[in-house]
């Protein structure tokens, strides 16, 4: 099988479903910049020299493949469900609870790693950002939303446990 397909010459991508759409549309926009959040991921996860911040890098990116599906498939699908939410909640929790009490500002740039989870945390929310225009044009599992926004929180934290770890 060849890489090429070129079914996308014109300008339509084919989703999840199978039907086809332009590639400029808000639908391929919003799993297009998941897919993003997922590189710059790797890029962290390759970079992080926690073991946990790691661990929990990788955990996140396979979920991210299952936000993405469902962003390329019309109709009625649920791979992201409130129990994936739950996970990133308890994950955050308990990440917070081995830092100390945040008393400032952020700045990135403290650790490659934990800079790397930082432009995870501002592709998220840019992801976010299009995927909430997208639930204004089409139906949008409000799911993905509430995920979104606690993936971007677990970057943050992530991220600060990156610098914790480093000193």
């Amino acid at each position: 099988m060849k890489v090429y397909t070129k079914t996308g010459d014109k300008g339509t991508t084919g989703l999840y479903t199978g039907e086809r759409i332009a590639k400029d549309s808000l639908r391929v926009e919003a799993y297009g910049t998941v897919d993003e959040i997922t590189s710059v991921l790797g890029l962290a996860r390759s970079q992080c020299q926690n073991s946990s911040v790691v661990s929990t890098i990788y955990d996140v990116q396979k979920l991210l493949m299952s936000v993405m599906a469902q962003l390329a498939s019309l109709g009625e699908c649920h791979y992201i469900t409130n129990e994936h939410i739950k996970l990133l909640e308890k994950t955050i929790d308990d990440i917070d609870a081995k830092l100390p009490p945040l008393t400032a500002f952020l700045i990135p740039g403290d650790s490659i790693g934990s800079a790397c989870l930082d432009q995870a945390r501002t592709v998220t929310r840019r992801a976010e950002r299009q995927v909430l225009r997208l639930s204004h044009e089409e139906v949008v599992d409000e799911s993905l939303l509430v995920f979104l926004n606690r993936l971007s929180d677990l970057c943050f934290v992530l991220s600060r446990m990156e610098n914790f770890q480093e000193g």
